[in-house]
């Protein structure tokens, strides 16, 4: 869609033969004020109409830009002017299934900001603020993801605990399952950023629904937050000592937990996946099962990774790793986003571990690298680590 000039009239343009139009509104000629009011309030915004996605933003600026997370596309992508109008507009063009977070880059004048889409009520949070979301044809929001009112609800419970081997002390959470009991034995997940996780992906009301659905078998998590997660979780000794060797241990002798490696998981997106694998890797056979979402992993073959000095430690961890590779855990699901930065490495990683003779599962998801997208994967991948008897016969 392009306009290619006006006409001498100015409430005649003349097109490319095509004909242009945004979704039923034809531009063969300048659209009113209320032409463009009424065509607003009929619609829902990005327009989705099979693989194309338009998006569309109103405001006498001088410039407009998409900015979206989408690695392999231009990052700014400008917006066309329908001249005479405060209308602009950008077509992008999806696969099936794609889920998009973006911002628009408003020009007035010298001054720049981005802001979220006014026309589009979606948001997806991070802890950073919002995002507006795209969501293409053939994506739908997981069910499980919502409270139902007819699941009962775990509980949360805040600790405090002093460690040596990080020299201080933490806070975490423990989540209990509904209808917990002293005299049941559960499995433990502890979770890398869980306050995050819980905050930006639903993760105790996904637990309470996976559990009521029988998906995953009642179980207790433990969701840590350290105060320095660029330090700890870069391949951190003393973080993965914190967790074998201290919290875990002690968790285990005062809670009700099955304490075999077949019941103790790690879980983390990003940094998060780093310090689960490199924790695991540090105690091989401790934690049977991993779940590693959009792992920040470096590595390099020839010469210096390409990730800049603060990955240094990751790229050592993992050239190490992949120079000899041996089975840490039992069994491993590692999601990532196609249209991640990460999803090369992430890619590669998998082939890696399933060498060792651990059991893998991986999956790809058309979603960039933040929490609703590892959000959307928790119910395939807690289910993969740890069957309830509605998965049984599937596994």
């Amino acid at each position: 869609m392009r306009w290619v000039e006006e006409s001498a009239d100015p409430d005649v343009m003349t097109v490319d033969p095509r004909g242009l139009a945004i979704g039923d509104l034809v531009l063969d000629r300048t659209p009113s004020p209320a032409e463009i009011d009424a065509f607003v309030d009929e619609h829902d915004f990005p327009i989705v109409e099979g693989g194309k996605c338009t998006f569309l933003f109103r405001g006498n600026v001088s410039r407009v830009a998409l900015r979206h997370w989408v690695y392999g596309l231009p990052t700014a992508v400008p917006l066309t002017h329908v001249p005479k109008t405060d209308l602009w507009y950008h077509v992008l063009e999806l696969p099936e299934g794609s889920r998009v977070e973006y911002k628009y880059e408003v020009h007035e004048g010298r001054e720049a900001s981005l802001v979220r889409d006014p026309l589009n009520e979606r948001l997806a949070h991070d802890p950073f603020g919002a995002n507006s979301v795209c969501h293409a044809s053939g994506y739908s929001v997981p069910s499980w993801i919502h409270e139902d009112p007819s699941v009962s609800k775990g509980s949360i419970e805040e600790r405090v605990f002093h460690s040596e081997a990080l020299e201080g002390q933490r806070r975490f959470s423990i989540y209990r399952p509904a209808r917990y009991r002293v005299t049941r034995s559960y499995p433990l997940l502890v979770v890398h950023d869980g306050r995050d996780y819980d905050r930006f992906a639903n993760l105790t009301t996904v637990l309470d629904n996976l559990i009521h659905n029988r998906d995953i078998p009642g179980m207790i998590a433990i969701l840590t937050d350290p105060p320095n997660r660029m330090e700890q979780y870069r391949d951190s000794a003393a973080h993965a000592r914190y967790l074998a060797e201290e919290l875990v241990p002690a968790l285990e002798d005062e809670l009700p937990l099955i304490g075999t490696p077949e019941a103790r998981g790690l879980m983390g997106a990003s940094l998060g996946a780093v310090a689960s694998l490199s924790t695991a890797i540090r105690y091989p056979g401790r934690f049977g099962r991993l779940l590693l979402q959009s792992g920040s992993f470096a590595f390099s073959d020839v010469g210096r990774h390409d990730r800049g000095p603060i990955f240094d430690p990751i790229a050592d961890m993992v050239n190490d790793y992949r120079s000899d590779p041996f089975a840490v855990s039992e069994r491993v699901f590692v999601s990532c986003g196609t249209y991640e930065s990460l999803i090369y490495e992430n890619r590669s990683l998998v082939p890696l571990l399933q060498r060792t003779g651990m059991d893998v599962r991986y999956v790809e998801a058309r979603d960039g690298h933040n929490w609703e997208n590892w959000r959307d994967r928790l119910r395939e991948g807690l289910a993969f680590l740890f069957p309830g008897p509605q998965w049984w016969v599937y596994l």
